[in-house]
């Protein structure tokens, strides 16, 4: 009876190579001039143009603003791949992800001055990466634009605003500190960023976690949004922000009622509808409506409930992967989890049960996911592509990396070779190397110059 409530949660190969296509198609749709405005995956072009070389070297400060809390980091390149990194985590109270933008710059610039004193650069003028995890129609490697807030922002008078500004005006309201605001790139950029500078066949970075996204290297005649010249250089890198693929009705042939309700009871219904499929803030709540459904059939728990259960939000996405962390046959993490919930009666089929529901649900994220990014690779076509991931999802889930290799392998063309690289650190390290990729360009002339 399980295994049938379940059945929707299964993706078919059929429905998998229609994903795999529509994606295609969406991505196309955010890339191209004349369907851009109207695409859901927007496909932003970074302006980022050159990956790491191995040359980069010096001291560089980078930002990483993407949730409720946000990171400083101090990040010295050296020879070899060598580096050294200090860093320090602010939170960001409730009030100030709902107050003003000012107040949030202000605050952001206080945390970045107190943090060059504690590491006594005050006195130096640094380079900055910022890595901004919103979505950003950029304008420039320095110019970025916010286009919504999501993850529970929403600060009045930031939308449509250009962020590096808004940055470097409350540094200048402060007047203590010496930064030069490089580059703004999403976490995405960073994760392939810091992958590339390891591992130069790395194309494509990819987030699975709180949300999910991902950037690829694109030839830049297919980029018709790129603004600007190219100098002549190939390739740019495009943030597609694939969360919002399927906001116009795309994905509704393989909807669950579990999504729907998800959607429904969001923030923003209607929106990152990929996303609320695939993440780490939405996995956990997809799960516990499988398992009240089960429990309102009486076929889970002999059809008894708890209050903890019973509200939404409270089977948190961890407990996805420490469940099926379990040895087979075994529910040591299974009965934690159950009782955490108020389920103390739970038998071995309840348990086995639970980690099926658990089981459809991270195998169809992996699904997805791995459906994106066949479709990148396959549009790319380079013979190897490395793709750099992070994310807390794919990072904790004893079984994700396994079966994305899986998924992938069937959807990429004859010929294609791949493999998956965990990012260190991305969205700091990744800022930084952007931040110093973009100083190398710099110093070319001016060392050819002397």
């Amino acid at each position: 009876m399980v295994h049938e409530l379940c059945q929707q949660l299964i993706l078919t190969d059929e429905q998998i190579d229609e994903l795999t296509y529509r994606i295609l198609h969406e991505v196309k749709r955010g890339l191209a001039k004349d369907t851009h405005a109207k695409a859901n995956v927007k496909c932003f072009v970074t302006y980022v143009q050159d990956l790491p070389n191995g040359n980069e070297r010096g001291k560089f400060l980078a930002l990483d603003l993407g949730g409720t809390n946000f990171r400083v980091l101090l990040i010295h390149l050296k020879e070899d791949h060598d580096f050294q990194m200090e860093s320090r985590i602010y939170a960001i109270p409730q009030h100030i992800m709902l107050g003003s933008g000012t107040q949030l710059f202000d605050h952001i610039a206080e945390c970045l001055a107190n943090f060059m004193v504690e590491h006594n650069v005050k006195s130096e003028r640094l380079p900055l990466g910022f890595t901004f995890s919103f979505p950003l129609t950029q304008l420039g490697l320095t110019k970025g634009l916010l286009v919504t807030w999501t993850k529970g922002f929403n600060c009045a008078g930031v939308v449509n605003e250009d962020v590096v500004q808004l940055l470097k005006d409350a540094i200048a309201r402060r007047g203590d500190v010496q930064i030069d605001v490089c580059a703004i790139l999403n976490d995405t950029t960073g994760t392939l960023m810091s992958c590339a500078w390891k591992n130069h066949n790395c194309k494509i970075g990819l987030i699975v976690g709180t949300g999910s996204n991902a950037c690829y290297v694109e030839r830049v005649e297919e980029a018709e949004m790129f603004d600007g010249a190219s100098n002549g250089k190939p390739h740019v890198l495009i943030n597609t922000e694939w969360g919002a693929f399927g906001d116009n009705g795309a994905l509704d042939f393989v909807r669950t009622e579990f999504d729907e309700d998800v959607d429904r009871h969001s923030i923003n219904p209607g929106k990152q509808v990929f996303e609320k499929m695939i993440s780490g803030m939405y996995m956990g709540e997809l799960v516990r409506l499988a398992i009240v459904k089960m429990v309102n059939a009486g076929v889970l728990f002999k059809g008894q409930d708890s209050d903890v259960l019973m509200t939404r939000g409270q089977f948190f996405t961890k407990y996805v992967s420490e469940i099926e962390a379990d040895e087979p046959g075994t529910y040591t993490n299974c009965r934690l989890v159950l009782e955490e919930l108020g389920l103390t009666e739970a038998t071995d089929e309840d348990c086995a049960n639970v980690r099926y529901i658990c089981e459809c649900v991270s195998r169809r994220a992996a699904h997805l996911v791995s459906s994106g990014i066949a479709c990148l690779i396959n549009k790319m076509n380079e013979p190897h592509v490395t793709v750099g991931v992070d994310g807390s999802v794919y990072r904790f889930h004893p079984k994700f990396h396994t079966l994305m290799v899986e998924k992938i392998s069937q959807l990429v063309k004859p010929g294609i070779t791949f493999d998956l690289m965990l990012s260190e650190d991305g969205s700091g390290r990744g800022a930084a190397l952007v931040a110093a990729v973009a100083c190398r360009e710099d110093n070319l002339p001016k060392k050819d110059k002397k």
